[in-house]
């Protein structure tokens, strides 16, 4: 038996298929992935993501600490309630997690890391607070759910408390309101899904209040399943297979979220990545669309002319397309049309520029 978060009754309850996922007891669908998928792209639906971790951290030196930690740069989060994406690195300028970090004013900053990664993650991060006036706290009384969709923010907005509603209403992307009492509630406009929507992190022992008030206003309860197709169409990279502790944000498409500027920053891992930039056999980071019939699965071989010039990190079937994509890393100047191994057999494919979806709308030609 695994960790299980505080709805897992029910996930049992809605007769969830249960799988183990990092550690956890989670749920892969409730009956029907691809409706669920659905759901979030035409409407809005609800995932529990109660197995990720917030950590907060706090103290005088927490900014100047977390400009140390973190690849990107929080002096970025000039008021409170901002937030900003970017990879943890290890010395070597590969990627321990990636993460949101907000700012929370007077109260320091909390960051949102994978389920995975949590112990890792938390031992790094104490590790790099010596001689600083820091403090790391992991948030395991809260639980997290995410509702997204383009109607999400609507049907969720009454059930948020009344002192929070104008200001959630209020939010634009990447921002954030907290509660100023003890309650607890946290709710962003973030997701992993390239829709619209809220990440709402409560008090565990309200969660399924929130959750049955969800289920209420027509929101699609949506598992592990979606949750990957969804965000494999927006074209955002999964923890584990696109990027890791030995490949860096270089070639995982994650170069956007370096702050080179100010030189002085001398981040953990920047001397690497900076070789690395400059490094010829630096991979480039792709979209592909099959032209033939597949599936796409990770660490299959892409091919040139039947040599191979990179590999798949991410891949599957997507419902909104109905094809099948994937993500990959592959040796620059690798022309648009490609093909890659599977099952011994070369199947025709397209390098495109992710995402393939984003806010319902396909962004790509088929």
């Amino acid at each position: 038996m695994g960790l299980r978060t505080p709805l897992f009754s029910e996930h049992t309850r809605l007769g969830a298929r249960m799988i183990s996922f990092g550690g956890w007891d989670m749920p892969l669908h409730y009956g029907s992935q691809i409706e669920e998928h659905h759901a979030v792209r035409r409407a809005a639906g609800l995932f529990d993501v109660s197995h990720m971790r917030a950590i907060d951290i706090a103290g005088p030196d927490a900014q100047s600490y977390l400009r140390i930690l973190l690849a990107n740069d929080v002096a970025k989060l000039t008021h409170p309630g901002k937030a900003l994406y970017s990879c943890m690195l290890n010395p070597a300028g590969g990627v321990i997690d990636d993460l949101i970090v907000y700012n929370r004013g007077a109260q320091g900053y909390r960051a949102v890391v994978n389920a995975a990664t949590t112990a890792k993650d938390l031992a790094w991060m104490q590790a790099q607070t010596a001689g600083r006036a820091v403090s790391i706290q992991a948030r395991d009384d809260l639980a997290m759910l995410a509702v997204q969709g383009p109607e999400a923010r609507a049907r969720a907005h009454p059930l948020l408390p009344a002192r929070l509603r104008d200001a959630a209403a209020a939010l634009g992307s990447f921002q954030a309101v907290e509660d100023d009492t003890e309650a607890g509630w946290f709710v962003g406009r973030t997701g992993y899904t390239g829709e619209d929507g809220y990440e709402i992190l409560l008090p565990a022992v309200h969660a399924s209040v929130l959750w049955r008030g969800l289920l209420e206003a027509q929101v699609q309860p949506c598992g592990l399943g979606a949750r990957d197709t969804l965000r494999l169409e927006a074209g955002l990279n999964l923890y584990g297979q696109d990027m890791d502790e030995e490949v860096g944000p270089l070639d995982a498409g994650l170069g956007w979220t370096l702050a080179w500027e100010p030189e002085e920053r001398s981040f953990i891992g920047r001397e690497a990545l900076r070789a690395r930039r400059d490094d010829p056999a630096r991979h480039d980071f792709v979209g592909l669309l099959l032209t033939e019939r597949g599936v796409l699965r990770a660490h299959q071989r892409v091919l040139i002319a039947g040599e191979p010039v990179g590999e798949v990190t991410s891949g599957g079937f997507s419902p909104t397309l109905e094809r099948s994509i994937g993500l990959a890393r592959v040796r620059p100047g690798t022309p648009a049309t490609c093909s890659v191994e599977i099952r011994g057999k070369a199947v025709a494919a397209r390098i495109v520029a992710p995402p393939f979806v984003r806010h319902g709308q396909v962004r790509i030609d088929q």
